[in-house]
């Protein structure tokens, strides 16, 4: 094969190597961008919460050899519990006409007061969860139920792993499942009305804040879905997880339009196939660096649009 050849072949390589990592980004994204889309807040405890369910699964695991439906079913209901204690601490359900547990924070006031207080409650959630995970097990490695595949199947000349195109599979199932759900069914109808339109949807009778809980403690769920499968490729938990899930989460939902499902799709598969590429160019250090500045370059960018009018565009 010439050297033109052979570089070709290995950027496709790459670039199907990075295709098929969108599979987990779009798998973590999705509850992220959903959990945004109920409480048009971001939740810095998002991957803590999960983390901590991944850990009490591994600590099940390892202590006491449950299997690994056992740890799914234990690691998914211990990260809706932190999500309703996330959701008790930092959201609490505000009445459209604005009463309600978090009217006002002392001399922080308004809308953008109320939205700084539950970042930053949500960021000590996420260093309170994360140590409690990380106390329960210290060490750095920790197992975890393995669906691993370590063979790979041939396409043509290229190569891929079975188990990340499953997860690609899955991701997309997910997605189109979750769009149709929310524009074709009464309660993604109701959901979507809560979110966008409180104030009406009060009006017409609706229980806003049941309805808010509920959507969220449901993507709490998908959260510990998607950790237990990204880490059943890996076959291993890390203290790392938590920071991982919100990071990798968040690039792929901001890239694509925070809120927009479709949209985490999107940005999961350009942030997998640009750090593909750029882990070949600048090693695992350019990797990582590659997320954050692409965070940085979408945050940059969707300031720069919001700036002529104030307003920050729709991604509904």
């Amino acid at each position: 094969m010439s050297d033109g050849g052979a570089l070709l072949l290995a950027l496709a390589q790459r670039t199907l190597d990075g295709l098929l990592e969108a599979g987990p980004y779009a798998l973590v994204a999705l509850g992220l961008t959903l959990g945004f889309g109920t409480l048009r807040r971001v939740n810095l405890a998002y991957g803590a919460g999960a983390m901590l369910g991944a850990y009490v699964g591994a600590w099940l695991y390892a202590r006491h050899g449950v299997p690994a439906a056992g740890v799914l079913v234990a690691a998914v209901a211990v990260t809706v519990l932190a999500g309703l204690y996330v959701e008790w601490l930092c959201f609490p359900t505000e009445r459209a006409d604005g009463s309600g547990p978090s009217r006002g924070h002392g001399a922080v006031a308004g809308a953008d007061g109320r939205e700084v207080v539950a970042l930053a409650a949500s960021f000590a959630l996420w260093m309170q969860l994360e140590q409690l995970a990380v106390l329960m097990l210290p060490r750095h490695l920790n197992p975890f139920p393995s669906i691993a595949v370590t063979g790979e199947w041939t396409l043509g000349p290229l190569g891929l792993r079975p188990d990340r195109l499953a997860a690609l599979v899955l991701a997309l199932a997910l997605a189109w499942g979750i769009a149709r759900a929310l524009e074709r069914t009464r309660a993604g109808l109701a959901w979507r009305a809560a979110s966008d339109h409180r104030v009406a949807a009060e009006l017409v009778g609706l229980a806003v804040p049941r309805l808010r809980r509920v959507a969220f403690l449901a993507t709490c769920a998908l959260a510990g879905v998607a950790a237990c499968l990204v880490l059943a490729m890996e076959g291993q938990v890390t203290p790392m997880f938590g920071m991982w899930m919100l990071v990798k989460g968040l690039v792929a939902a901001m890239i694509g339009g925070l809120g927009s499902v479709r949209g985490a799709v999107v940005g999961a598969v350009v942030l997998g196939v640009v750090e593909a590429h750029a882990q070949a160019a600048f090693g695992a250090i350019g990797r990582d660096a590659t997320a954050w500045a692409l965070l940085l370059a979408v945050l940059l960018w969707r300031g720069a649009r919001a700036r002529p009018n104030g307003a920050v565009p729709s991604h509904a």
